[in-house]
């Protein structure tokens, strides 16, 4: 008797399956790709400035801080039904409410990273005739990229699994295959499409680590620096006497 489909079995694991709709994967993960990319860029251009309007003082960081942590709290499918009259069952209802749940990572840890900059360093730039703007792109902004790239990664990772929420309007990229198969319980695109989400999760966490190593070599300079022994001049060590028995 001849084995069954793995398809016809509905087995979790199903090499069948990827053969079979490979094609289908491959779009799904390209616009999973495409609308976290875009979310993510457009959150980060509009983070930036609400953080600098933020550091001017508890009068602008109060409402800055109050509306991104608010948008944050709302559920996914109340913002996407706030957002339909505006946007309609389109990529661009997804990708803004991406962008709204980004703010409060991106303005908060830009702003820890901006604020962490040490004093002495400013004032040495000021003293060598920095203006704010030189100040702001060639002092603070350099030594709070750790900070910045740290709230970029989260961000990222956040984005990757909130994408498959807009598979509400068809936009969910891998989202798209978990919501179509969980009415028949398909388990191996359930599986596959979960997986892939972790899978590029992973990845976009690595290669923005992998920019913030490249964008920051100091920092691993000064961490060879902690870790490398200190030299003392107090000469070799006292041999080890031996206790006659």
């Amino acid at each position: 008797m001849a084995e069954q489909s793995c398809l016809v079995t509905n087995d979790w694991i199903c090499g069948e399956y990827l053969r079979s709709r490979s094609q289908e994967l491959a779009d799904a993960t390209v616009q999973h790709i495409g609308i976290t990319v875009i979310s993510v860029l457009i959150g980060f251009a509009v983070a930036f400035p609400l953080a600098l309007l933020a550091r001017r003082g508890p009068r602008f960081a109060a409402p800055v801080l109050g509306l991104t942590t608010v948008l944050y709290t709302v559920p996914s499918l109340a913002m996407f039904s706030l957002l339909l009259p505006l946007f309609g069952l389109s990529a661009a209802l997804v990708v803004t409410g991406l962008v709204l749940y980004s703010l409060t990572i991106l303005v908060r840890n830009i702003l820890a990273g901006l604020d962490a900059v040490p004093q002495e360093a400013k004032e040495a730039a000021r003293g060598m005739g920095y203006g704010p703007g030189r100040l702001l792109w060639e002092v603070e902004l350099p030594l709070a990229l750790p900070a910045v790239m740290a709230g970029l990664r989260i961000a990222t990772v956040s984005t990757v699994a909130l994408t498959t929420v807009g598979s509400l309007v068809g936009k969910g990229g891998l989202g798209n295959l978990i919501e179509d198969a969980l009415p028949s319980f398909f388990k191996a695109q359930v599986l596959t499409a979960a997986v892939l989400c972790v899978v590029l999760a992973v990845v976009a966490d690595l290669l923005l680590l992998g920019l913030q190593r490249l964008l920051t070599p100091w920092t691993r300079i000064s961490g060879a620096v902690e870790a490398a022994p200190a030299k003392t001049d107090a000469g070799p060590p006292a041999p080890a006497t031996v206790k006659a028995g």
